[in-house]
């Protein structure tokens, strides 16, 4: 038993696939089947049933397969560790982050990140909530950023950054108001995010009359919203940072909801408890701070970065 043939079970188990597994490990599908068959061997057990169809892992393979996370995040840690100490930013990092999140900070993340990082091997995929927990605690993602205040046994949540609701209004809309309060929205036709809880919460919030009739309607995206805004009349919430992909003639359409706490949402960084890799968690930091709005950066991030 050696620790590349622990990395290709995992690897195994997370495509349910050898061609993909294989290419994700860098070597053939033939060199990874037959150490399989080898390990298979030496342990004297079947770890995965194999079919034209699928591959799913035995019950005694997925004992063995959790054991192996186990090993390779630990052996793993040890480079971090000797990293850590020498004040390397380089290697490999893998960060996730949340649907309703990405298109706002990635394109220029992205761009930032890798001007500042070369030496880093970044790889960045969109998760829901609950997948990126099960990524973090599996190794599979070292950070995750996603909608504050979700919990998960073993993740550590660091808060990141506050954004703000507005209320985005049809050029029709009859209620011209400068400013909206909860109780001004109780009446209007109101077009929702589908899926995306954070929106969900704090526009259903405003909303005394939200379960009356047929006015409340879902939609996929934030794009997608306004364009039916724009078409049908009412309203929509949307996040600060869609602001600037607005025309002139939409952010006419704009109006500040009062009441700070209704009218916004938190974003964090989660993390699994036994961290180490403060230095590269804040690459990640550091790089927000470069386009991130004035004074969305929580404070302590700003002054301080993160300390593990």
């Amino acid at each position: 038993m050696n620790l590349q043939q622990l990395r290709y079970i995992i690897a195994v188990n997370r495509f349910r696939n050898f061609a993909k597994a294989a290419d994700a490990c860098h070597v053939s599908q033939p060199t990874l089947s037959a150490m399989l068959v080898k390990l298979e061997e030496e342990l004297d057990v079947k770890i995965f049933e194999r079919t034209n169809k699928s591959v799913t892992p035995t019950t005694a393979g997925e004992k063995i397969i959790r054991q192996a996370e186990h090993v390779i995040t630990e052996i793993d840690r040890i480079g971090e560790i000797v990293s850590e100490d020498k004040g390397i930013i380089g290697g490999r990092f893998a960060l996730s982050v949340g649907p309703t999140i990405a298109p706002y900070i990635l394109p220029k993340f992205i761009k930032h990140y890798r001007e500042n990082y070369p030496s880093v091997e970044l790889s960045i995929q969109e998760l829901k909530v609950n997948h990126m927990f099960e990524a973090l605690l599996k190794g599979e993602v070292d950070a995750g950023i996603a909608i504050a205040d979700n919990y998960c046994k073993g993740i550590l949540e660091i808060p990141l950054y506050t954004e703000k609701f507005f209320v985005y209004l049809a050029e029709s809309c009859w209620r011209k108001l400068p400013v909206f309060k909860p109780e001004n929205l109780e009446h209007e036709k109101m077009w929702i995010m589908k899926d995306a809880q954070c929106l969900r919460d704090s526009a259903f919030s405003f909303c005394k009359a939200r379960s009356k009739g047929t006015h409340i309607y879902e939609a996929g995206s934030i794009e997608t919203l306004i364009r039916i805004v724009d078409e049908n009349g009412g309203f929509t919430i949307i996040p600060e940072m869609h602001l600037p992909f607005l025309t002139d003639s939409q952010r006419d359409n704009i109006r500040r909801i009062d009441g700070d706490y209704l009218s916004q949402r938190r974003v964090s960084l989660y993390i699994k408890e036994d961290c180490i890799r403060q230095r590269m968690l804040n690459t990640i930091t550091d790089t927000l701070k470069i386009f991130m709005p004035k004074g969305m950066l929580g404070e302590g991030i700003v002054k301080y970065g993160i300390k593990l």
